[in-house]
C-alpha cells in the first residue's frame, strides 16, 4: 500500500510530507471462510486498508516505529486477526544514495 503522510523528526518531513509504503501480513484462522466462501467469515481487506490509511494520513508521528505500531494495533481491532506484522518504509529528504528506510513490527492478541 502507498500513502502520503507527514511523519518524521525533521521539520521538512512534517511540513512537506512524503510517500510511505506499508506491507501488512495478518495471521487469521481462515478455515471458516474457506468452507463458507463468505466475506463475513474472513477479514474484510477494504476495512484493513482503510485502517492503515487512517494511521498514515492521520496524526503525525516522529518515528516510523510509532506509525508501524499504531497500524498493527488498529489491525488487531479486526475481529479475526490474531497477529499483525507491519512494515513501513519512507524515503526522507536526505542527501545520499538509498532506496528507503523502514521498520517492521509484530503485534498479537
Amino acid at each position: 500500500m502507498a500513502f502520503f503522510g507527514r511523519h518524521g523528526v525533521f521539520p521538512a518531513e512534517r511540513e512537506l510530507g512524503g510517500h510511505f509504503t506499508v506491507d501488512v501480513e495478518l495471521d487469521v484462522d481462515l478455515s471458516r471462510a474457506v468452507a463458507s466462501d463468505r466475506l463475513q467469515d474472513t477479514v474484510d481487506y477494504t476495512r484493513a486498508y482503510t485502517l492503515v490509511r487512517e494511521v498514515v494520513e492521520g496524526e503525525q508521528c516522529h518515528l516510523l516505529e510509532t506509525v508501524a505500531s499504531r497500524i498493527a494495533e488498529r489491525l488487531l481491532e479486526l475481529e479475526r486477526v490474531q497477529r499483525a506484522r507491519v512494515r513501513v518504509r519512507k524515503r526522507p529528504p536526505l542527501p545520499g544514495e538509498f532506496r528507503a528506510f523502514g521498520v517492521e513490527v509484530t503485534r498479537e492478541r
